[in-house]
This record gives C-alpha cells, sequence and structure tokens, in this order.
C-alpha cells in the first residue's frame, strides 16, 4: 500500500482523519465491498449506514486492520491502514463488549493501560479521566457484572479513549441501550466530538446518527450511494403526508400518483410522497379527489435521514434481478 507522500493527492490526505480510494474485499465470489471511497474530515462525526449485508463490518474490519482489503487503499491520520504507529492514535468499540465481569471497571481500565504500555502515573490519571467522562467514577470500584447494558456501553468507551485516540471508531454504539441510555450516550458522543476526536460511527439507528454526525455515507450491497453533510443530501425534494379516508382502495390512486410523483410509503389511511417543488402540491391533492377517495388533510413534511436511507435502497432494490 502506497504512502500519501507518493500520492497525487498526498496532501488531502494527510489533512484527512480517514480516507479510503476504491477499497474493496472480496470473499470466494462474493463481493462484499466494492470501490469504497470514503473522506472524513479531522474533528468531525461521521454516520456509516446501510441494510443488514450492505458491507459496513467488513469496511469498519479493513480500516482496523483485521480484514485485508483485497483491493484499493486507505490512509488513518495520513498513514497506510497498516502502519502500526498510527494504530496507537486509534480507538475501537465493538458493538457486543464481553469483558471480564469479576473485575471492577478501575481494574479493567489499568488491565488495558498495561496492554498499552502506559507508565504507572499516566495510567493511574488515565483511568480516572476516562471513568469521570463516561460518568462512572463514582463506580469505579465495583465489579462489572454489577453493571447495566449501557454502564457496560460507557466502559467500553473509557477503554477505547484511553489511550487519547484522535479518531475512535464505535460499531452500533447505542445498540439495545433503552432510550435514557441512548440519549446518555449520545450526549457523550458528542462532547468527544468537540473536543476535536474524530467519531466514525457505524449504525443502523437512523435517527441516532441523525443526531451525532456531521456527514454521513450510506452504502449498499457494497457500494456507497450517498455520501455528504446531512443538510446537503435532505435539501432539494419535498415530501408530503396524505391523510385519506379509514379503509378506502389505494390501488389505483397509487397507480396515478405515481405517474408524475414517487410514492414513498403507503399504510392505513396515510400516503408518504416525494415531489420535486411545491407546484405538484395542487395536482396531488386533485388526482386524490378525482380517484374517489377522501382526502382528509395534506401536510409538508421535513425529510430525515430514515426518508433519505429508505428511498435510496428500495429504488435500487427495484432495479435487482429477481
Amino acid at each position: 500500500m502506497n504512502s500519501p507522500a507518493n500520492d497525487a493527492d498526498g496532501l488531502a490526505t494527510a489533512s484527512l482523519a480517514i480516507k479510503t480510494d476504491r477499497l474493496s474485499k472480496r470473499f470466494g465470489k462474493n463481493l462484499v465491498v466494492q470501490d469504497l471511497s470514503l473522506q472524513v474530515a479531522r474533528g468531525e462525526s461521521f454516520g456509516f449506514l446501510g441494510p443488514n449485508g450492505a458491507g459496513k463490518t467488513t469496511s469498519l474490519k479493513m480500516l482496523l486492520g483485521l480484514v485485508t482489503p483485497t483491493a484499493g487503499q486507505a490512509w488513518i491520520l495520513g498513514h497506510p491502514i497498516d502502519n502500526l504507529q498510527m494504530k496507537a492514535d486509534i480507538g475501537f468499540l465493538p458493538e457486543n463488549c464481553r469483558y471480564h465481569d469479576w473485575l471492577t471497571a478501575e481494574e479493567l481500565l489499568d488491565f488495558h493501560g498495561r496492554l498499552y504500555d502506559m507508565p504507572p502515573t499516566r495510567r493511574h490519571d488515565r483511568v480516572a479521566q476516562t471513568l469521570e467522562f463516561v460518568g462512572l467514577a463514582h463506580r469505579a470500584g465495583d465489579r462489572l457484572r454489577t453493571f447495566s447494558k449501557g454502564m457496560t456501553q460507557r466502559v467500553g468507551l473509557a477503554i477505547a479513549l484511553l489511550n487519547e485516540p484522535k479518531v475512535v471508531f464505535l460499531d452500533e454504539p447505542t445498540s439495545g441501550l433503552d432510550p435514557i441510555g441512548r440519549k446518555d450516550f449520545r450526549e457523550l458522543i458528542i462532547q468527544l466530538r468537540d473536543t476535536g476526536t474524530t467519531v466514525f460511527i457505524n449504525s443502523h439507528i437512523l435517527s441516532e446518527v441523525e443526531l451525532m454526525c456531521d456527514r454521513v455515507a450510506i452504502l449498499d450491497e457494497g457500494k456507497v450511494v450517498a455520501q455528504g453533510k446531512l443538510p446537503d443530501l435532505l435539501a432539494g425534494d419535498l415530501l408530503l403526508e396524505i391523510r385519506i379516508g379509514t379503509g378506502q382502495p389505494t390501488g389505483a390512486l397509487e397507480d396515478r400518483l405515481s405517474d408524475r410523483v414517487e410514492v414513498l410509503a403507503l399504510q392505513d389511511s396515510t400516503i408518504l410522497l416525494k415531489v420535486a417543488d411545491r407546484q405538484e402540491i395542487p395536482w396531488v391533492a386533485r388526482t386524490v379527489v378525482e380517484a374517489g377517495v377522501d382526502l382528509i388533510g395534506l401536510a409538508q413534511k421535513r425529510s430525515n435521514l430514515e426518508d433519505l436511507f429508505v428511498s435510496l435502497v428500495e429504488s435500487r432494490e427495484e432495479g435487482r434481478p429477481q
């Protein structure tokens, strides 16, 4: 793998926290990740999204050096991903944390500090600092077997931050947490980003990503189908939510609407549409009435990340061979 200095785009590479160039991975005949090209700025929170089987976990493992790419290149902090010195500047929170539950939180972090070969004084300070940051200073002497799922996730984040990394990879960090736990963890991630740490989040909880991330990339069948700042990705198309009479036939109405606008969802008495601009709204209203369906309400709906995700993935599914 070439160093960034040998690249024509070397200066840009060195200025980024993460960069991949046509990164690919094949397992036998199965091409799991294809031509993955990402650019993650230093100090931003980046969401990496995709349906199950899209290649997110394989991509993450390639960046961490746990899986060798079949083709392409990648850099973290300006260094190739196989650079050992660079690995000292990254942290990782896996999706499923499994720790020695007979240890206390303080003992577990001290153990990981020894793995980092930290001097005793620095190790003692970092254990205290990270437990304080994740809100577990008061439980430092308690055994992990007494911790809830949310507290265990906090311990995992503390381990990921112990070496003061410049880039942190979080794999499904809020999965399995209750609403309060997700809120608390989300605030920690935002606070971490605000300190200048680059946060790379692999997640399927779209509402959480929308609240935590500056930019996102959406992966489907190993390919990036959208990437950019959230306001830019969500701008443009207008979403309309139509409410019609309960139990009324919608098949013919859906066909009529599909001639001119995109029907994103149809459930019970609610229809969600995507239209190009506001000039389509009167036509939509007339079409509903002319179809003999009672129009109860019509309202503009703010586009969100879930709408974008569903639209992209479902449109690609329609074009796939059955």
